[in-house]
């Protein structure tokens, strides 16, 4: 596909790849423009239940924002002035934005994740890295701000210290370091990542999809909530799924002892 991303569609498994290795897939405003694009289509797909963003190339998921488009626009007077987010920008609203988007997202991490590449590794559901995958937050080196929600998540996902020694310093972290820290979900050999990540995508595959889509809007939407606040909370995907074929397929395909026959519907 043009604009530097590829987006392939496998069965119900939408494969979505940040295209430029030549410059380790650093994302230009094309791209984003481009990405919104396919998430759009993703979301609206009622075939597509599960998604995996990846890298091309066997160097970097991506290192970020191009900065040499960056410095360009600097250089023209038209960077303007940015701060978290990406309204009014091209590509709005971006993955780190889709605050509402239910289907499953799952990172295939190997080489560098670094600045914006690590943001939207840190906005997906899934992480999956391989033993050379290195990420980083570095905007602080360069007079920038992690504002595509870095700076938001990682302080969620980490302990604060942490967080905030990774933010404040630029310093990166080892795949093994992520794993340790919860950040990533399973960490393998660069020749063994893309037989994990099926495994995974097998298990989801698995599942009934609305389940699936429930499951992430709850606990994605009752994370800052009350206890008491979340329980009587009505959910838009929990409402799909209790009233669904699907929530009665699954019992009675377990008493039958066969595999369930999902519709997401």
């Amino acid at each position: 596909m043009s604009d530097g991303v590829r987006y392939d569609k496998d069965g119900h498994v939408a494969v979505v790849t940040l295209d430029r290795p030549e410059v380790l897939n650093a994302m230009n405003l094309r791209m984003h423009k481009e990405l919104a694009r396919i998430w759009s289509d993703f979301e609206a797909d009622d075939d597509m239940w599960v998604a995996v963003l990846t890298g091309a190339g066997s160097r970097a998921f991506s290192v970020g924002q191009d900065l040499k488009e960056l410095a360009e626009r600097v250089r023209a007077g038209t960077a303007g002035t940015a701060t978290f987010g990406s309204r009014d920008k091209p590509g709005w609203p971006r993955l780190t934005e889709r605050f509402d988007l239910t289907k499953p997202v799952v990172a295939k991490v190997h080489g560098y994740a670094m600045g914006g590449g690590f943001e939207l590794a840190l906005a997906c559901d899934i992480v999956i890295a391989s033993t050379d995958a290195t990420f980083a937050l570095p905007e602080a080196k360069l007079g920038l701000m992690a504002g595509a929600g870095g700076l938001f998540r990682l302080s969620r996902q980490l302990p604060w210290r942490t967080a905030m020694g990774h933010l404040l310093t630029g310093r990166p972290m080892t795949a093994q370091r992520a794993f340790e820290l919860g950040l990533v979900n399973e960490v393998v050999p660069a020749d063994e990542l893309d037989a994990c990540v099926d495994g995974w995508v097998a298990d989801i595959l698995r599942c009934a999809p609305l389940s699936v889509r429930a499951i992430k809007e709850a606990a994605t939407k009752s994370v800052t909530m009350p206890l008491e606040t979340a329980f009587s909370t009505r959910f838009h995907w929990e409402e799909r799924r209790m009233h669904s074929r699907d929530a009665v397929e699954g019992p009675l395909a377990f008493v039958e002892k066969r595999e369930p026959r999902w519709e997401a519907r």
